[in-house]
């Protein structure tokens, strides 16, 4: 996902609005619903919002639907459109303005997602392993979740900060600002292809350590415990631990530095988890194996700026991920691109972006296509071998106002799900956002 977590918004500052509306009524208006340059389309409520930003309570309402149209190509070759959604509603408190814990604070986010995904149309049914989404916003199904519920206290002037609650993964580890619709080019790729690591909007227990060790430099660790009954659809609010099957520990070191005035971002990061996975291979599907480790990268940096304005200039980006051992589906993924921030005068808001991953297929799972392929099952209904997928991807966001986005791009998948025999496809995307 592209990543949807940017931004996030409160139900839980319902009760403060009624509380503190009737002290906000005199508040200067500081930007008015429906403006051009207003972060939201409902503007400020009259100064409310910035009143309770002050006292310690920030929200948003916020909108992202992205919709897909196969234009040539794919498993079916169907000229289909589908469209898919997610609605955000959560608030960040302010623990030291409200209660005077210095350091502190509370998020709390819900999250609707709808609708459905052309890849079902573009892709293999009977593929061992899945490919990329060109659609990211319609992954984990139509369902209401609570997405985060964490708490973070800093110690040391910040120099290190706690947090714990439920998170989902890509909070925190392996994050990359996106624009992208194809799930290949958004953040906490690892999550995309690793076992048990558990995206945006699914939320597990957790606990986050991070340490600022230099101004430029963080390190940071995870235990992630890990569920698989936070996955179903009828547990969106349950906080249930009952049916733990493990934990998952990443590592990450990071660095942010500011080269010539322009930023960038580049992280190095590990994962393990001892839970028993499906072991691809030369037997049957229930062979089971706990070699679950992992590697990943995330480079973003900045290398232009335009008309001496650092807001607007040329970024490229790459990530790597790489899986160990036989319960590895993908076993290797890496991306880049380059995106443009204002590249017109007339719209300096706007930008642009391109970007090419790649996808490759454990070894592994073919020895299981083979071995599956041998039986009397497999020859009345054979799988596919499976070896590897590219995702292309080329968009242009028309920000049109300070609340709304309208991003077309245009896709080409070759060997959708990884399948050779499957036509390349093109696919027309569109992406709205919008802030409430």
């Amino acid at each position: 996902m592209a990543d949807v977590t940017s931004r996030v918004i409160g139900i839980g500052g319902v009760s403060v609005i009624l509380l503190g509306g009737f002290g906000v009524m005199g508040t200067a208006q500081a930007y008015s619903a429906f403006s051009a340059d207003s972060p939201d389309m409902f503007g400020d409520w009259g100064g409310g919002r910035t009143a309770l930003e002050d006292a310690g309570v920030s929200f948003d309402f916020d909108y992202v639907g992205e919709a897909a149209t196969i234009l040539d190509g794919g498993y079916r070759d169907s000229h289909v459109t589908k469209y898919a959604d997610q609605f955000a509603v959560g608030a960040n408190f302010d623990l030291d303005k409200l209660a005077g814990i210095p350091d502190a604070e509370f998020q709390l986010t819900v999250t609707n997602r709808n609708g459905h995904s052309v890849n079902d149309r573009l892709s293999d049914p009977g593929a061992t392993v899945g490919g990329s989404s060109v659609q990211e916003v319609q992954g984990r199904g139509p369902v209401t979740r609570l997405t985060q519920f964490w708490y973070r206290q800093r110690f040391f002037n910040d120099a290190l900060a706690v947090k714990l609650g439920r998170i989902p993964f890509g909070d925190d580890f392996a994050t990359i600002d996106s624009n992208f619709q194809n799930l290949a080019f958004g953040g906490a790729q690892p999550g995309n292809w690793g076992n048990n690591i558990y995206n945006w909007p699914i939320a597990q227990w957790a606990a986050v350590i991070r340490a600022n060790v230099a101004p430029e430099w963080y390190a940071q660790v995870g235990a992630f415990n890990i569920n698989d009954s936070n996955l179903q659809n009828d547990n969106g609010f349950d906080l249930r631990t009952r049916g733990t099957e493990g934990t998952l520990f990443p590592v990450e070191l990071g660095y942010t530095p500011t080269l010539n005035g322009l930023a960038g971002a580049y992280k190095l990061g590990f994962y393990t988890q001892n839970v028993d996975n499906r072991a691809y291979g030369d037997g049957p599907a229930d062979r089971t194996s706990d070699t679950n480790t992992g590697l990943y990268y995330v480079v973003q940096q900045q290398v232009t700026q335009r008309g001496g304005d650092a807001d607007r200039g040329l970024t490229l980006f790459s990530m790597g991920n790489a899986n160990q051992g036989d319960t590895a589906g993908i076993d290797r993924y890496v991306s880049v691109g380059a995106t443009y921030a204002g590249p017109f005068d007339a719209r300096p808001q706007d930008d642009a972006g391109i970007g090419l991953a790649y996808l490759h297929v454990n070894d592994d799972v073919n020895d299981y296509v083979d071995y599956y392929n041998a039986t009397p099952a497999g020859s009345l209904s054979p799988l596919p071998r499976q070896g590897h997928e590219y995702d292309a991807e080329v968009y242009y966001s028309f920000n049109l106002t300070g609340y709304l986005t309208l991003r077309p791009n245009l896709q080409y998948v070759v060997n959708p799900s990884a399948v050779d025999s499957v036509d390349n496809a093109w696919v027309a995307g569109t992406t709205i956002k919008a802030s409430f």
